[in-house]
């Protein structure tokens, strides 16, 4: 199940990442050549990227990403740094969950009194659900990767370290093999 809501959250980052790209693309493409947009491009791209940005933040609480601050928590013993990292996260997910209660409360008062956008006529209320979805999700998973690391030992890595060392270990792979016009790659 968690890997399905892992891929449904990967793919659905990465397609409204690519749409919104896209539709700005598209914009700036019509009005430097046609000298003029459309409204629904410059709409759709801005709820794309805001929903990108809250599923995206869902994802990284998952991948352990968001920054903090840990220089003075690792200099702690492990238990007290453990225990430090359990109540920050608990603020953190009774935070998100009054910002997805907060967010429900304000989609009933859309529903009820509906207001369209204004290129789109789209209901708002449909547009806000990204934020109960996101903040719940992100509570979800700050409390799953405490559990992967308090019951069943699996220590959240560094992203940014893992990334480097793929990158790494990918270029010392395909160093020595010949690049596409016979000359070496260098990394």
């Amino acid at each position: 199940m968690l890997k399905i809501i892992n891929n449904i959250e990967d793919y659905a980052c990465r397609f409204l990442l690519g749409l919104f790209v896209t539709l700005l693309f598209v914009q700036v493409v019509l009005r430097v050549t046609l000298g003029f947009g459309m409204a629904w491009v410059e709409e759709l791209s801005r709820y794309a990227f805001v929903w990108f940005v809250f599923l995206g933040a869902a994802h990284a609480a998952h991948l352990g990403a968001h920054n903090r601050l840990r220089s003075h928590i690792d200099l702690l013993p492990r238990v007290v740094a453990n225990s430090v990292l359990l109540f920050v996260d608990l603020i953190w997910v009774t935070f998100s969950l009054v910002l997805a209660w907060k967010s429900l409360e304000l989609i009933s008062l859309l529903l009820e009194f509906p207001y369209a956008s204004p290129a789109l006529g789209w209901s708002l209320a449909y547009v806000y659900f990204i934020f109960p979805i996101a903040f719940t999700l992100m509570a979800f998973r700050v409390l799953q990767v405490q559990y992967m690391k308090l019951v069943m030992g699996i220590e959240p890595g560094d992203v940014e370290k893992q990334e480097i060392d793929n990158i790494i270990e990918e270029g010392s792979r395909n160093k020595g093999e010949p690049a596409d016009d016979g000359k070496r790659s260098e990394v």
